[in-house]
């Protein structure tokens, strides 16, 4: 996973709370001693997402000396990160829960240290959430080229800018906006 990017696990709950994301009740498919399996359903507005939470200990859940295992903890904040993840269109980013960012967090070197996340993402959520009640293509760009707007953007470091002004540009394409190199 070079280069991938992680956000901690209070960061997306953070992120869940902002954009009033609920869930349903989980939903055990395996349940042993050390190992649990859970899938999980959470709503956004209309948006329905799904993911699976797995923990094994000694194959993807690690205990560090004699801490006790909490399998079905583990399983349900990785099944959660990911279904909040889906639901505000982060497919790029990973929990700090994930196997994979707790192994690169066992180095030292800082070449293999997860990318942490620092912004404010409720930020992010907002600007999306009022980019897709646009009606209009002239209505995206209004609000794209607003002051405040482009002072918060400014303020968010450039992969979310880019994140947001990506969003703002499929929203013009499915409001029937063509870019003029298409043209």
């Amino acid at each position: 996973m070079d280069g991938q990017a992680f956000i901690h696990h209070k960061a997306v709950e953070r992120i869940a709370a902002q954009a009033k994301i609920t869930f349903d009740s989980p939903i055990v498919l395996r349940a042993e001693r050390d190992e649990a399996v859970l899938l999980v359903v959470g709503r956004m507005g209309e948006r329905i997402e799904w993911s699976i939470g797995e923990a094994l200990v000694g194959v993807n859940y690690h205990l560090p000396g004699s801490e006790p295992a909490y399998v079905y903890a583990m399983a349900e904040k990785r099944a959660k990160d990911r279904v909040i993840l889906k639901l505000i269109d982060l497919l790029d980013v990973a929990s700090s829960e994930e196997p994979q960012a707790v192994e690169t967090r066992a180095f030292n070197s800082n070449e293999n240290m997860p990318v942490q996340l620092d912004l404010e993402p409720g930020l992010v959520v907002e600007l999306k959430r009022q980019l897709d009640r646009a009606e209009t293509v002239e209505a995206v760009i209004a609000l794209m080229t607003a002051e405040d707007v482009q002072r918060n953007l400014a303020g968010l470091e450039a992969a979310w800018r880019d994140n947001v002004r990506g969003h703002a540009k499929s929203r013009m394409v499915a409001l029937g906006w063509t870019s003029k190199r298409a043209a």
